[in-house]
């Protein structure tokens, strides 16, 4: 216990018959070594004593509520009643995150704003057994950011199923980009580039827009060390005349390049404001030292 930083109990997985001893065992373990306690209510492991009695007495009311409410509910109580537990065993308020935790969007965004409404505690929010691949992304974004942006959640966790051998990583780097997407925190400079249509036949702006990714990625951890706040930098690489431009200009660096049947230039927006126009073969490497340049200007009077 003295190695880890954060301890986790899921009330509905200690035990039934000395469930309250051995919840209390961990809990004192975890006031041993001061350490915070994530209480982890999970639906597919809900306390079945707890909701066995939220079930009778919701079957004795007049007008009896849905039964997937009652689970929410006891979802909701497993959590508080484990934390005041806790509370009762000697571990500190602000030692306890608690998280409720379900597969599905919709009873993700109710459970958590019902806890929300009860509670001060720091919330871990994940939807949990997310799935594989672009499902999981999809489902896991749909659910954290409508509570991200009422302000509910203060650790995530990215539930992905992995592909055999598959990167594990990948579940951060999609936590990561949910929150800068939603302007909470920033990782890395964001590139900014359009899908595609009828006036883009050529797939260069979309090779272009790929190096630049690359190139940051390559660049950043350097680029952080020496340059503070390059994180928030945005880069625009869109593909002909129709929102180039101005999508340019929203960016902090941008560039325009030209459609199908656009005369062939590229002009490069800094800070909304036409710097200069790029053409011929070795476009994409100009535009890098435009953009390195860019930061080094913009960030490194913060080193």
């Amino acid at each position: 216990a003295s190695a880890l930083s954060k301890l986790r109990i899921n009330p509905g997985n200690v035990g039934t018959k000395h469930r309250d001893k051995n919840f209390t065992q961990i809990i004192e373990v975890a006031v041993e070594h001061d350490k915070p306690v994530r209480i982890g209510v999970n639906w597919g492991s809900l306390d079945q004593r707890l909701l066995t009695e939220l079930m009778d007495e919701n079957a004795g009311r007049q007008s009896p509520r849905d039964g997937h409410e009652v689970v929410l509910e006891a979802m909701v109580q497993s959590g508080l009643r484990s934390a005041d537990l806790a509370e009762q065993n000697g571990l500190r308020h602000d030692q306890i995150v608690i998280s409720t935790k379900v597969s599905s969007v919709r009873d993700l965004v109710s459970v958590y704003r019902m806890l929300a409404a009860r509670c001060d505690y720091p919330l871990h929010l994940g939807l949990t057994e997310a799935g594989l691949g672009a499902k999981g992304i999809v489902a896991t974004t749909a659910g954290l950011a409508p509570l991200l942006l009422d302000g509910i959640g203060d650790t995530i966790r990215v539930s992905l199923t992995p592909k055999p051998g598959g990167d594990r990583a990948e579940e951060v780097r999609v936590a990561q980009q949910i929150l800068q997407s939603l302007g909470i925190r920033h990782f890395e400079p964001q590139v900014i580039s359009c899908p595609g249509c009828g006036r883009t036949t050529s797939t260069f702006f979309q090779e272009m827009a790929e190096e630049i990714t690359e190139y940051i990625q390559e660049m950043i951890p350097q680029w952080r060390a020496s340059y503070p706040g390059v994180e928030e930098m945005d880069v625009a690489v869109m593909g002909c005349v129709v929102n180039g431009p101005g999508e340019s200009k929203h960016a902090n660096i941008g560039i325009s390049l030209p459609g199908t049947f656009e005369e062939p230039k590229a002009p490069v927006y800094i800070d909304g404001e036409h710097s200069i126009t790029l053409k011929g073969e070795g476009l994409v490497e100009e535009f890098k030292e435009i953009l390195f340049d860019y930061v080094k200007e913009t960030y490194g009077a913060g080193v």
